[in-house]
């Protein structure tokens, strides 16, 4: 079999496997931060993580297998090893790089729930009152 095709195989297999893993992580951790940003509504916070972990899939499988493609042929294991170094490397920052993304975002809109919750009195105004001394 040629290295070439063994090096595809095992960068889908690692590249997949890591995909799902953080995925899986990213979606039972971040569940609660989730349900936080949204003002502890956990119906929407499981339907927004679902979506989320949908988009995360969909962006990183379309990564890892637009980036399966080498340029050059492996001739030796030395050459094997660089290549899925290279390659494994590069998927596990586009996978960090959505994961702070995420969360980014994610506490942008937690931050603006707090700035609006902490702008509503807690007690609704009861009426006018003339300040003392008029």
């Amino acid at each position: 079999m040629d290295l070439t095709v063994v090096a595809y195989v095992i960068y889908l297999l690692i590249s997949v496997g890591l995909t799902v893993w953080v995925a899986r992580t990213l979606s039972r951790n971040g569940r609660i931060f989730i349900a936080d940003v949204l003002g502890g509504n956990e119906k929407l916070a499981d339907a927004v993580n679902h979506l989320l972990v949908v988009g995360f899939y969909l962006v990183n499988l379309g990564f890892v297998t637009l980036y399966l493609r080498s340029a050059q042929a492996v001739a030796d294991a030395r050459g094997l090893f660089e290549a899925l170094s290279v390659k494994l490397g590069v998927v596990l920052l586009v996978l960090g790089v959505m994961h702070l993304g995420n969360v980014w975002v994610l506490n942008k809109i937690r931050r603006r729930g707090i700035m609006e919750r902490q702008q509503t009195p807690p007690v609704a105004p009861q009426g006018w009152t003339a300040p003392a001394g008029v």
